[in-house]
């Protein structure tokens, strides 16, 4: 284990390591119906989720993908699962000010959605390594550390997140680093192995007899008067038309021209990820004392956990807001994490890759319906939990089975009157956000030294 000749291991992969145990492959399309009750567009957490319930309501549909099913960032995520404790943080990554009762509802319909994760995987069976460890969230400065605990009895309140915090003093029991002012653990949290997860929404779809119409990329979605009630859409894709009564949009961090309104109220944000080689053991178990996932509060956050096996150190982050080659991106969150752990300098890159996220204007997942379309899109950095439980909400509003309108049904997904869906300016952002976090731990530095 060494860097001498470079960061990159010998069998060095830009591919994301969780390809190794499942990775989406281009297949065969199904025949393509003509008809069907309800149409999907994109093969992701969302997509399939909402399958699988309208499948169990007795509801037929097509899920209509692009490419290969799991492709996405379904499969290229970091497995983290969180039950709340993300709501409301933007790509700044700032917690935007809401009312105590929307916050409640909000958090509230979060832990609904950890909730539903956990029954999920039982009811189907998915063997997707899934834990609830529980996540350590690390203050950048000692100004974060306070904005933590003042969130703290919201989140044990409305979310049950058995949240608690760190003092610096005592950081060293959740992570063998001094990097951080402390921080919050909150209990409620979990990890999976994202692609095995995926590969299990999709088997259980494919039990349920959904049609997975893969490399059927949508180019246009029309409201036909001549159609009758039940066949009201037509929905025009590379391999033909299909009519359907209802249209889901669920395309998130890949929404594109087939749904130019849509795409002009969601920002693409490029995360990426690297994954070490096998660490020493002694080492590897020491990294993260209690096996949680980990993550911090910087405007340029960062994210990372173990391996399902423990040996390696999965970290990610927003090393650039776009898409960039691995060569780009992998000495940055290399840095990154040596900065943490020094002892992992030595610790070479064995994979390298990214996905996108999408973020919305006012940094909250949504549902609901945009000219007629129903949509499940915004994860805001909360994709496994979040996008799989906006699917279900979909199915089951469609569906006349939920008991209660969802915390993130809404009648409006807001946009800003200047985007048109091209995030041209992010690079511009990126920068200004990194510049702002050193000034903020400059800052944090100085006061400590004059103490």
């Amino acid at each position: 284990m060494s860097t001498r000749g470079g960061i990159y291991h010998p069998d060095f992969k830009p591919l994301p390591y969780w390809w190794e145990a499942w990775k989406p492959e281009a297949e065969e399309p199904q025949p393509l119906p003509r008809r069907a009750r309800v149409a999907i567009i994109g093969a992701g957490y969302a997509g399939l989720s909402t399958a699988l319930e309208l499948a169990r309501a007795g509801i037929d549909s097509v899920v209509l993908e692009a490419g290969a099913p799991g492709s996405g960032a379904s499969t290229r995520n970091g497995g983290a699962v969180s039950g709340g404790v993300n709501v409301g943080k933007s790509f700044t990554g700032r917690s935007l000010a809401m009312g105590p009762d929307r916050t409640r509802e909000l958090l509230s319909g979060a832990a609904e959605a950890f909730t539903l994760i956990d029954a999920l995987i039982g009811r189907e069976d998915i063997d997707c390594f899934w834990e609830k460890r529980g996540r350590f969230v690390g203050a950048w400065t000692p100004e974060h550390y306070r904005r933590l605990a003042a969130r703290m009895g919201g989140l044990n309140e409305a979310a049950q997140s058995g949240a608690r915090m760190v003092p610096r003093a005592r950081q060293r029991e959740e992570i063998a680093s001094d990097y951080y002012y402390g921080g919050m653990v909150v209990e409620r949290a979990g990890k999976l192995h994202p692609a095995l997860y995926y590969r299990g929404l999709l088997e259980a779809c494919r039990r349920q007899g959904v049609t997975i119409a893969a490399m059927t990329a949508v180019r246009r979605i029309a409201h036909d008067a001549a159609l009758s009630a039940d066949r009201a859409w037509r929905v025009q894709t590379t391999r033909g038309d299909v009519e359907a009564a209802e249209v889901v949009v669920a395309t998130n961090g890949y929404t594109g021209d087939a749904t130019p309104a849509l795409k002009r109220k969601v920002l693409p944000i490029a995360s990426h990820i690297i994954a070490t080689e096998e660490l020493p053991e002694d080492l590897a178990r020491a990294l993260i004392p209690n096996g949680r996932t980990l993550s911090d509060t910087r405007r340029v956050l960062t994210y990372y956990r173990m391996s399902p096996d423990g040996r390696r150190l999965i970290f990610g982050g927003r090393a650039r807001f776009t898409n960039v080659d691995a060569a780009v991106s992998a000495p940055i969150l290399h840095r990154f994490m040596t900065a943490r752990f020094p002892e992992l300098r030595d610790a070479r890159v064995a994979h390298a890759w990214a996905g996108n996220v999408a973020f919305t204007f006012d940094a909250l997942p949504h549902m609901g319906r945009e000219a007629g379309l129903h949509y499940c899109l915004g994860c805001n950095g909360s994709g496994v939990a979040m996008m799989t439980y906006l699917g279900w909400q979909t199915a089951r509003k469609i569906a006349n089975g939920a008991n209660r309108a969802s915390a993130f049904d809404r009648d409006e997904l807001p946009g800003f009157p200047l985007y048109r869906g091209n995030p041209w300016f992010l690079p511009a952002v990126g920068g200004w956000f990194r510049l702002r976090d050193e000034i903020d731990r400059r800052f944090a530095r100085m006061r400590e030294g004059g103490a």
